[in-house]
């Protein structure tokens, strides 16, 4: 772990050392091969009847499985009504976004340029600053674009007892929001180094994308006890497809058309919850376009933050 990484080691069930930041509510634990993953708890739920499962869980992935469109974007859209950029420079990113969509291939200079892009995100900013933001914009922007279906899907799980995480390339403490606002358990998402309380601009780990998710699930049920032949997960994208096959019962929602084809050759369920032609994706396909639009809220902050001192 970084040595800058504020943060109190302790022993997780399994024996793996994890690192506990309490000030961030944030865990980061790195497994034996080095692969590095973050993951934040929600305020504890109200006492409730249901009698816990301590070995299931059920993972979702946020963007257009949870979620209309992208929580990145949302947040960048909330940014912009607050003035942290115009609106025109927010269609640029989205036109950007777009074009990586069709366009971008994940190779290792777009991956770096991805990860340095979001190395910068919030860079300077106090995590209360970018916490209380999320609430903000996710009450105006992000509660109303929530698929009623999936929401149904996760109370399930959690009406059975199991604990509820999504799962997401955004910032982790931006995902424990959403999670806290619908009642789940927790987050797991990108972590970024912080120390004093605000971000350095540097990552732990690597982008929460692809094979990472599967290895955060995997180091989160180390840790908590789970037994993933007994968990779920929930995902639109065929970039999921690695933490879909860690556990038992993987399930393909609204999928795009790569994943439909892998759940229909696997057998795993498929859940679509658009209605009438299929709904335009305001969508995070890659990681590459996760750094792309990091980056231009990035620009956005540093816009703002110089018309502030202007």
């Amino acid at each position: 772990m970084p040595d800058t990484l504020d943060a109190e080691r302790v022993r997780g069930r399994r024996g793996r050392e994890v690192a506990v930041a309490e000030s961030r509510r944030v865990t980061v634990s790195t497994d034996l091969h080095g692969h590095t993953a973050g993951w934040a708890e929600t305020p504890a739920a109200p006492a409730t009847r249901v009698t816990p499962d301590p070995t299931a869980a059920a993972f979702f992935d946020v963007d257009n499985t949870m979620m209309q469109g992208a929580s990145i974007y949302w947040f960048a859209r909330g940014l912009a009504a607050r003035n942290y950029f115009t609106a025109g420079d927010l269609a640029r990113f989205a036109w950007q976004q777009a074009r990586f969509r069709l366009l971008a291939t994940e190779h290792v200079g777009t991956m770096s340029q991805a990860k340095e892009a979001a190395l910068a995100f919030v860079q300077g900013w106090r995590i209360d600053d970018v916490e209380r933001l999320t609430e903000e914009i996710f009450d105006e922007l992000m509660a109303p674009r929530i698929w009623a279906g999936t929401r149904r899907l996760a109370q399930r799980h959690l009406d059975a007892g199991e604990r509820v995480w999504l799962v997401s390339a955004a910032p982790v403490e931006i995902g424990r929001v959403i999670a806290a606002r619908l009642g789940l358990t927790g987050a797991i998402g990108t972590v970024a180094e912080v120390v004093d309380g605000a971000y350095t601009g540097r990552l732990v780990g690597d982008l929460m994308h692809g094979p990472a998710k599967a290895e955060a699930v995997t180091q989160l049920a180390a840790v908590e006890g789970l037994d993933l032949a007994r968990c779920a997960a929930y995902s639109d994208s065929v970039n999921d497809l690695p933490m879909l096959s860690a556990v038992g019962r993987a399930v393909a929602v609204n999928p795009d058309p790569a994943l439909l084809r892998r759940a229909r050759e696997r057998g795993w369920d498929v859940r679509d919850f658009r209605t009438g032609r299929r709904a335009a994706r305001i969508a995070v396909p890659s990681t590459a376009a996760v750094g792309l639009l990091a980056g231009a809220v990035t620009a956005g902050l540093a816009l703002h933050r110089r018309r502030q001192r202007a």
